[in-house]
């Protein structure tokens, strides 16, 4: 029997810093988890210092000198570069260095490309793929043309740049019909939910803040939930109950990283817009990591960056378990801040209560008697709203309850509430 393994990458990592007291050391020690979670092992890291990245080889010629001997002595099956390369990079850096060089993007789009369970998601990654590559694409010059046989066929034909270039833009097409078409369902699903006036929170946070951790422990959600950078892929969507009877469905997003390759965030814009059509944006942020505050920033980078503004956020400061240090925690864009451990369960009650006022504060206080003709008013009240009191008596049902806006309006004039019924 012929046993087949997989081989393991033994990779160094290289960068640029183009200044003095940048993050670069701290961003390599990012790609070296990335790495590790892709499957691979680093063997050493090297940063250059350069006021600009080098054009043609990123790096200077001094220092590719420096790396090959590296590859050698350390037995290094190849180089992975923090910065997303050219393809005139990529291809001059192949040749200076004889071995395998790869990029950010590559070892963020490897990981995606394992880590995608759900048909969404492999189309979607499968789309960034293709897009990562269809700019990549490198002639062989006309050694690889087709040549024809017969009457106008005859010369170099189709060259196999040209051949792979059309192959793959004919795949992006069909991909993106299959992600229009999970789009439509997406917004079928979101109209169905505000017609039942439920609330939506929607998860985001940087890569292993611990989101499916917190997820799992509101829910029960049983999803993948490891000590690893984008661990979970697919998104997940839960209902919870609040302990005053009060739904509200929890979706979580695909984490976020700093270089975040373009190609990804626009393969997956059906599923990341779901935080810009939330009505509570929970941002969890790992308070244990040293990086706290770059990666905040990420965050709010990328939201902006998707449109999601004007919404009612709350940050979780996680991993409370994990912090050894007294540290102010602090952010000055978050309406509502909790301290919490999603994996000991330590201010999850606190979070609830927060929820719970918050969706008190958007609702409309009555107090009010209603005739036992308009008995089918309470049912609504009971299902949308939250009933707090509920008397009978000879004059009619005395209500005490919170009622959303639009079932406000719904229950005020016999007229509204059939044309809302005609609705529903």
């Amino acid at each position: 029997m012929i046993e087949i393994k997989e081989t393991t990458e033994r990779v160094i990592l290289f960068a640029v810093s183009e200044r003095d007291g940048d993050d670069t050391a701290q961003s390599l020690d990012e790609l070296e988890e990335l790495v590790e979670t892709a499957g691979g092992i680093t063997l050493a890291k090297v940063i250059q210092n350069l006021e600009h990245q080098n054009p043609g080889t990123y790096i200077g010629k001094g220092k590719i000198e420096e790396l090959k001997q590296l590859i050698w002595e350390l037995d290094a099956t190849g180089v992975v570069c923090d910065d997303e390369l050219s393809p005139a990079q990529l291809r001059n850096l192949e040749s200076m260095l004889e071995t395998k060089v790869m990029d950010r993007t590559m070892v963020i789009l490897d990981i995606f490309a394992a880590h995608a369970m759900t048909s969404e998601g492999k189309i979607q990654v499968e789309l960034a793929q293709l897009r990562y590559r269809a700019a990549r694409l490198v002639g062989l010059r006309n050694s690889l043309s087709r040549l024809g046989g017969g009457i106008g066929t005859r010369g170099p034909g189709e060259k196999k740049l040209e051949m792979d270039r059309r192959l793959i833009h004919q795949r992006i097409g069909q991909l993106k019909q299959e992600l229009e078409a999970v789009k439509r369902h997406r917004e079928v699903a979101r109209q169905q939910r505000n017609k039942n006036h439920t609330t939506v929170a929607a998860i985001v946070g940087y890569t292993n803040a611990g989101k499916s951790t917190l997820l799992n422990k509101l829910t029960n959600a049983g999803i993948l939930a490891e000590n690893k950078l984008f661990a979970t892929l697919d998104p997940t969507t839960r209902m919870m109950k609040l302990d005053s009877g009060e739904e509200i469905l929890f979706t979580d997003t695909v984490g976020f990283i700093r270089k975040l390759p373009h190609h990804l965030v626009d393969a997956f814009r059906s599923t990341l817009e779901e935080a810009k059509y939330c009505d509570i944006l929970i941002h969890v942020v790992d308070s244990s990591n040293p990086m706290m505050d770059t990666q905040m920033h990420v965050v709010y980078d990328t939201l902006q960056k998707l449109g999601v503004e004007d919404k009612i956020s709350i940050t979780l400061f996680n991993k409370k378990d994990c912090v050894q240090n007294e540290v102010v925690l602090r952010d000055f864009k978050a309406d509502y801040i909790v301290h919490i451990s999603a994996k000991t369960g330590e201010g999850l009650d606190d979070f609830k209560r927060l929820l719970e006022q918050i969706l008190r504060e958007q609702k409309i206080y009555i107090q009010k008697t209603y005739t036992y003709a308009e008995a089918y008013k309470i049912q609504l009240i009971r299902k949308y709203g939250q009933l707090l009191e509920e008397n009978y008596t000879e004059n009619g049902i005395e209500v005490t309850a919170f009622v959303p806006p639009e079932i406000f309006r719904q229950i005020e004039t016999k007229e509204n509430m059939n044309k809302f019924f005609d609705k529903t």
